[in-house]
């Protein structure tokens, strides 16, 4: 007598085939790139991204997908602090710059206003009188008195001048007009 198996053994038997077959095929299957990975290798990163791309509701959730677009986060967030910091370095070397600059414009106007008392300063020394007397020459009084008029260093007189062009005999003595190169320098030194 034959045995006879029944069908639904036969159906059961098949199907468990079939599942142990696709546990093996699964098996197989190498497991998605890691973010690591992904990083090492750009152009498997750029087409893991199109791919990823191209049907995004069926692959939102795969790991190759997350893995990919977490590697492609983290470049783009290198890539920020990279032009951040390039940004910052032009910003200082632009303020450096500018530093400069200010400083420079500073020693001008410094120089100037140097310049600007010592053209004061010989033009009230400009309107001593001849006839004052030679100071210490540590103060700025120590200037010859001028030639004798006729002798043989005397400049000649210009056309339509008189060679009595002496100072009036009230022109300011020498600590007077010292006394004014004072005041005007504190008043310059005073902030507005």
């Amino acid at each position: 007598m034959e045995r006879r198996v029944p069908l639904n053994c036969i159906l059961r038997q098949a199907v468990c085939g079939a599942a142990a077959l696709a546990v093996v095929a699964c098996g197989d299957e190498p497991p998605p790139p890691t973010v690591a990975q992904f990083l090492d290798n750009r152009i498997l990163l750029e087409a893991t991204m199109v791919r990823c791309a191209e049907n995004r509701s069926e692959s939102k959730y795969e790991a190759e997908c997350v893995n990919a677009r977490e590697a492609a986060n983290r470049i783009a967030a290198e890539e920020a602090a990279q032009r951040r910091d390039e940004l910052e370095a032009q910003s200082e070397r632009k303020r450096q710059a500018l530093r400069r600059a200010q400083e420079a414009a500073a020693e001008a106007r410094r120089r100037a206003a140097e310049a600007e008392r010592l053209r004061r300063e010989a033009e009230l020394l400009g309107q001593l009188p001849a006839s004052a007397p030679a100071g210490d020459p540590a103060d700025g009084g120590g200037q010859l008195p001028p030639p004798e008029a006729g002798g043989e260093n005397a400049p000649a007189p210009a056309s339509g001048q008189e060679a009595t062009d002496l100072p009036p005999a009230d022109a300011p003595d020498l600590d007077a007009v010292r006394e004014e190169l004072r005041r005007r320098q504190q008043d310059e030194d005073e902030p507005q």
